[in-house]
């Protein structure tokens, strides 16, 4: 019985198939896919797939596999989402910083339509419609919390402010955190503005 001969898969099927892989929603960067092949003809495969609108190209080097809502049509990435896509193709540290940060927490019901993370790469922005994704250089120190709840609260309380930051922004946070997030605080105690490092110990008390 002569044997069967199978045609190999093309590069094109290849980026397919591991980006349906990942599921709908995934947000990812050629470099993602680099391991499949030559870069330029990865490129080119996603070039020809987003054309086709198998895939979706949210900026210069930024695609997703989209969800499609019955009602609601194409969905658009979270910021999270496309965040995590840059700072994995980059090496780079994010952190929640401003309107976003304490939207994040409960502190704010509003989405900000500029979501702003503060990185330890190059600045940057990503315009996806009416909202913007902002990457924001700043200090070490700044980022020495980055990816601990203690970063993100740092920067909620900053985009409030002292003067707004009243009996009611504690309770949110100390009904939202858990034990080991308020942990977490006492840990970088160093690393927070006198003000917040006192809240900090407050939410950290006994019964808080």
């Amino acid at each position: 019985m002569p044997s069967i001969t199978h045609k190999p898969q093309s590069l094109e099927a290849k980026v397919r198939a591991t980006i349906f892989g990942h599921g709908r929603g995934w947000v990812f960067t050629p470099k993602d896919l680099v391991h499949l092949g030559d870069p330029r003809s990865v490129g080119m495969a996603l070039t020809r797939l987003s054309r086709k609108g198998a895939i979706r190209q949210l900026a210069r080097g930024l695609y997703d596999f989209p969800i499609d809502h019955p009602d609601l049509g194409r969905i658009a990435p979270s910021a999270e989402s496309i965040a995590t896509a840059l700072a994995a193709r980059d090496a780079i540290r994010l952190q929640p910083a401003g309107a976003y940060a304490a939207n994040l927490l409960g502190l704010s019901d509003q989405v900000p339509a500029k979501v702003v993370f503060l990185s330890d790469g190059p600045s940057r922005r990503v315009q996806l419609g009416q909202r913007e994704i902002i990457l924001e250089r700043t200090t070490p120190r700044n980022m020495a919390t980055a990816g601990r709840i203690s970063g993100t609260v740092i920067q909620a309380l900053r985009y409030l402010g002292q003067r707004h930051v009243d009996d009611r922004v504690v309770t949110i946070l100390s009904r939202r955190l858990t034990d080991a997030d308020k942990a977490q605080l006492l840990s970088d105690l160093k690393y927070a503005p006198a003000w917040i490092a006192a809240i900090f110990r407050r939410l950290a008390a006994p019964g808080a």
